[in-house]
């Protein structure tokens, strides 16, 4: 009975991150609808710095589960004579494993972030580098411009200063150009991540990797085996907009790893099999590159761009087909394992959950809660229609 409710309970531990991650979504949007009206006749400075740090509490939130939380592996079982010992019945519980090569910079900077994509998760590898340099609140992102319409963080994102294009021949420069001069000329803090391929990377995708492929070969490029062609038009406009205002450029190479790789690629974790499941390591290789370094005219910065990728691409083939097994699963160069301490994540959880709690428990408190869900889903929706 103890062994079932135990293993029961171990297969559902999702559940709470989801109801958490879901649950305080309402709280976190009216703390931040309030300040937004509180803020409306303040410098944009003011606003800015207190929704920096706002969107620093949520996202050291997120980071709780997928650092401190998850990793929980299944019951140890020991048997004798057929018999389970319940004194050798136990959950053990250990932190996701983080490896991080090349630069590791430790500071706050004003940078570019370019990263393969090959998970839902790759947004979370940009807070977790973020957060040790206590940058977290000023990561921003470019997204695809379907995700404007997520219930409530679809309008945020956008005010906190992510960027929604479109990946086709809809993309609208001009847009994010004086989106980004705008963030510019008022100084804000740019931690701008973009993943140029623009799609995520799936070994069993093979028509979108034969696509890809195909791209780079017809305009004399060096076909991938194992990132996509990149993209150049959103990290050319980024990159011309912010240049005097940028310290770096940060190149990251991410590799999720399972335990039974075998020395072989797999699909990348989603979210939720990221939550549920053993965690896998997490290899992350950072090259920080000086923007001096850069071209500025978009043809050669397309061609830097796509040697950016080949030398993932090599770094890539190494970690999965090394003959030499210490050099296989693995980055070049020394590795740092990267443990962040539960005292920058656990107080986010525990605020945002309680004040979520407590709105919950009065009826109006209840009919707030609704409400916002309701209405600020459909205020924002109708936002990121009119002005974008």
């Amino acid at each position: 009975m103890l062994l079932s409710l135990v293993l029961h309970t171990y297969s559902m531990r999702y559940l709470l991150p989801s109801v958490v991650l879901l649950g305080t979504a309402p709280t976190y949007v009216l703390a931040w609808g309030v300040w937004r009206l509180l803020s409306a006749f303040l410098p944009s400075r003011f606003y800015q710095a207190l929704d920096d740090r706002l969107y620093c509490v949520y996202q050291s939130m997120v980071l709780f589960f997928f650092e401190n939380y998850t990793g929980v592996q299944a019951p140890e079982m020991k048997t004798s004579n057929k018999n389970v010992l319940l004194g050798d019945f136990r959950v053990l519980y250990m932190c996701i494993s983080i490896l991080l090569y090349g630069d590791l910079p430790k500071n706050k900077e004003n940078i570019i972030y370019l990263a393969n994509h090959r998970s839902t998760v790759d947004w979370i590898i940009a807070d977790i580098l973020a957060i040790r340099q206590n940058a977290l609140g000023h990561v921003r992102y470019v997204l695809k411009d379907g995700l404007k319409w997520l219930p409530l963080y679809g309008c945020y994102f956008s005010q906190h200063g992510g960027i929604y294009v479109n990946r086709s021949a809809k993309f609208n420069e001009k847009e994010m150009r004086n989106k980004l001069q705008s963030y510019v000329n008022a100084g804000t803090p740019m931690y701008l991540v973009i993943f140029p391929e623009g799609t995520r990377y799936n070994p069993e995708q093979t028509k979108v990797i034969s696509s890809s492929q195909a791209f780079a070969a017809q305009r004399g490029l060096p076909v991938l085996k194992y990132v996509l062609t990149p993209r150049i038009k959103a990290t050319h406009v980024a990159f011309d907009c912010m240049k005097k205002y940028l310290d770096a450029i940060y190149d990251v190479t991410v590799v999720y790893e399972g335990k039974d790789d075998g020395g072989q690629q797999r699909e990348a974790p989603t979210m939720t099999e990221f939550l549920c499941k053993e965690s896998p390591k997490i290899h992350i290789h950072i090259d920080r590159i000086d923007k001096k370094d850069v071209p500025e005219e978009q043809e050669h910065m397309r061609r830097w761009l796509h040697e950016r990728f080949e030398i993932k691409d090599k770094m890539l083939i190494e970690f999965y087909e090394s003959p030499d097994p210490e050099r296989r699963n693995r980055f070049p160069g020394k590795s740092v394992h990267s443990k962040l301490s539960i005292k920058k994540t656990l107080p986010s959880m525990l605020i945002l959950s309680g004040l979520t709690t407590g709105m919950l428990m009065t009826e109006a408190g209840r009919k707030l809660y609704v409400n916002t869900w309701i209405y600020g889903t459909l205020l924002g929706c109708l936002w990121v229609t009119i002005k974008p």
